[in-house]
């Protein structure tokens, strides 16, 4: 039976063990309510250890590691500073293999903090469908947030078979990720990627910047899809243009989808009981048997950096965490399947402040998100690379092409030419 509580009555010390580790709703889903007694109650659970998915509202602080450890899939949003204060411990997993290591209890799950919308007999998870309903079938105690401002979005309805321990009642603004600042880098590579993507095709996009600017640039397309891990803002402007119908896909159609909601206030009235929208659980968005389905599936990814073989480190520089592997293989896979499918990398050619190069002879860490054997095009402010069918010396000779012009002497240099 469901114990219903209030703010008064929420003493997490009577439900979370010292050696616990506590699964937390991601990005807009986090229960902010909940996890903000998590970190303020801390010294009083005796010890214990949060997973995180991307954070937006900075809930968790360097500071709270005095008894506080932290995992999680990737160091997106506010967990950034966790991953550079080194308290942050990583799960290099691909997103779609993140349900069944939960469900096989490979990934602990003692206690799962949720959003959740909706009402009473129709609770909707609203903000996303992800690892955390495998989470929750495992572990021992579920702690509800329900919020009346969390949409009802088609498809989050909570599954019959999730059982709520304790239900909090809040009133709190969800988290948001709001739309990024977008420079001339942004605008020109943005241009770029829009010249690689048909009318008809379906779009998987990740978060930041760069695709918040190539879906400002993708207005004056007609009947685009969406088959996405997450759903942005951007997509709004996109269907209000009339760009986005999804009128072509053979699945889905009319439909778009996504795993969950990164955006504000706009992006969760529009989600609101909306036929024209549905969340779908990671086995779905990032299936590939779901993606080969989708004729001219173009996945569109970014990276920190790129080497001349079309090697991708989209994880880590200088030793620091600072993306994830997420879902980006999945997608390259999926688009490498789908008949006209298109994988694009896109990044700025640079970093601070065009001192750095992204383009880079050999990557930094050594840590290789995407193989250069699933690669299919590269994109920066200086154009396109695409590697498809190239020899590793014909994909130098590209690379260093939409690399900044100022370090292309210097990558010619480092192999040989």
């Amino acid at each position: 039976m469901t114990q219903e509580i209030g703010p008064d009555d929420l003493d997490l010390a009577r439900w979370i063990r010292a050696g616990d580790t506590v699964i937390v709703g991601q990005g807009c889903g986090e229960p902010l309510a909940l996890t903000e007694a998590l970190a303020q109650q801390r010294a009083a659970l005796g010890g214990c250890r949060v997973f995180l998915g991307p954070s937006f509202a900075g809930t968790f602080r360097p500071e709270h590691g005095d008894h506080l450890a932290f995992a999680g899939y990737g160091a997106s949003g506010s967990n950034q500073a966790l991953a550079r204060a080194g308290l942050l411990d990583i799960l290099p997993a691909h997103y779609s293999a993140l349900p069944a290591l939960f469900a096989e209890g490979r990934c602990p799950a003692d206690v799962v903090l949720l959003l959740l919308g909706g009402a009473p007999g129709r609770f909707s998870l609203g903000m996303g469908v992800d690892y955390q309903l495998e989470a929750a079938r495992r572990a021992r105690v579920v702690i509800a947030e329900w919020n009346p401002h969390v949409p009802e979005t088609p498809g989050s309805a909570l599954p019959p078979d999730i059982r709520i321990d304790v239900l909090l009642r809040s009133e709190r603004a969800p988290a948001m990720l709001r739309p990024a600042a977008l420079g001339e880098v942004e605008a020109a590579i943005a241009r770029h990627v829009a010249a690689l993507v048909p009318d008809g095709a379906t779009l998987e996009l990740g978060i930041g910047a760069l695709p918040d600017a190539i879906l400002a640039t993708l207005t004056g397309h007609r009947d685009l899809g969406l088959h996405s891990g997450m759903i942005g803002d951007g997509v709004v402007a996109l269907v209000e243009a009339g760009a986005l119908t999804n009128a072509q896909k053979p699945i889905d159609r009319g439909v778009s989808i996504g795993g969950l909601l990164f955006g504000t206030r706009r992006l969760f009235d529009f989600a609101q009981r909306n036929p024209a929208l549905k969340l779908m659980p990671p086995a779905y968005t990032h299936g590939h048997q779901v993606l080969r389905q989708l004729p001219r599936f173009t996945a569109i990814n970014s990276a920190i950096e790129a080497d001349l073989t079309g090697q991708v480190n989209g994880e880590s520089l200088g030793g620091v965490y600072l993306g994830a592997v997420g879902g980006q293989v999945d997608f390259l896979r999926g688009a490498a399947a789908a008949s006209g499918g298109r994988s694009i990398i896109a990044l700025p050619a640079t970093a601070k402040g065009g001192t750095v190069s992204r383009i880079v002879a050999r990557l930094g860490d050594a840590t290789v998100t995407s193989l250069r054997s699933d690669m299919d095009a590269i994109v920066t402010e200086y154009g396109v690379a695409d590697l498809r069918g190239l020899t590793l010396a014909a994909r130098t000779r590209r690379m260093i092409a939409i690399a900044a012009p100022q370090f292309r002497e210097e990558l010619e240099r480092a192999v040989g030419r």
